[in-house]
Parts: structure tokens; C-alpha cells; sequence
């Protein structure tokens, strides 16, 4: 059984920088595709960014492009987000999802993620 788990949000001024990590375990291959998401209050779910664990492509969302990077320590089986530069408008419940789709790129992946972990709260403050 796929299991996340997200952990490092929090609280933090305009301009600052956060990492989030996904621990990930239970996968039976090596060739699947981690994504970040995330909720604002009153707003749907968006997608952020997304890595493909094998050959380590990425996807951003033109909103967060330049600002935050993703990446993975395989052994450890984690994925990161770094998150500089931030905004106001980045405040919001940030998950990680995966997918073992990733046959057609990681745009379409982050249409058909399989599996979520729990949420963690980033804040930030003007």
C-alpha cells in the first residue's frame, strides 16, 4: 500500500522561503511521479509542481515557476519543494499525491494521481 506523508508547513513573512517534504513509501516499482497540490480557502485544488521519479523531469504551474523547485532523494524515498520568494497568495493546504501513470508526461500525470497524503498549512503573511 502507497503512503504520503507531508510535513513542513508553517507560518512565514512575505518574501521567505519554506521546504515541504513527502515521504513516500510502499511503491512496487521504481517508475512513478510525485506532485505537489494545493487548497487556498474558498478555492479549488491546483495543481504545483510534479517529478518523475525515474528519470527526474519536472513540472511546475506557471504560477510558482522561478520560485519554487522540487526534488527527490530517491534512497530516502522523500520529495521536496522548496519555496522561495513567497506571496500571500501561496498561503494555502499543501499535499502531495502520486501516480504511477506517467507514461504521458507530467502534465497528464497531475491529472490521474492514485494516491494522497495529509495536508500540511503554509501560511504567509504580507
Amino acid at each position: 500500500e502507497v503512503q504520503l506523508q507531508a510535513s513542513g508547513g508553517g507560518l512565514v513573512q512575505a518574501g521567505g522561503s519554506l521546504r515541504l517534504s513527502c515521504a513516500a513509501s510502499g511503491f512496487t516499482s521504481d517508475d512513478y511521479a510525485i506532485g505537489w497540490f494545493r487548497q487556498a480557502p474558498g478555492k479549488e485544488r491546483e495543481g504545483v509542481s510534479c517529478i518523475n521519479s525515474g528519470d527526474g523531469t519536472t513540472y511546475y504551474a506557471d504560477s510558482v515557476r522561478g520560485r519554487f523547485t522540487i526534488s527527490s532523494h530517491n534512497a530516502k524515498n522523500t520529495v521536496y519543494l522548496q519555496m522561495n520568494s513567497l506571496k500571500p497568495e501561496d498561503t494555502a493546504v499543501y499535499y502531495c499525491a502520486a501516480t504511477d501513470s506517467v507514461d504521458y508526461g507530467l502534465a497528464f500525470a497531475m491529472l490521474t494521481m492514485q494516491y494522497w497524503g495529509n495536508g500540511t498549512l503554509v501560511t504567509v503573511s504580507s
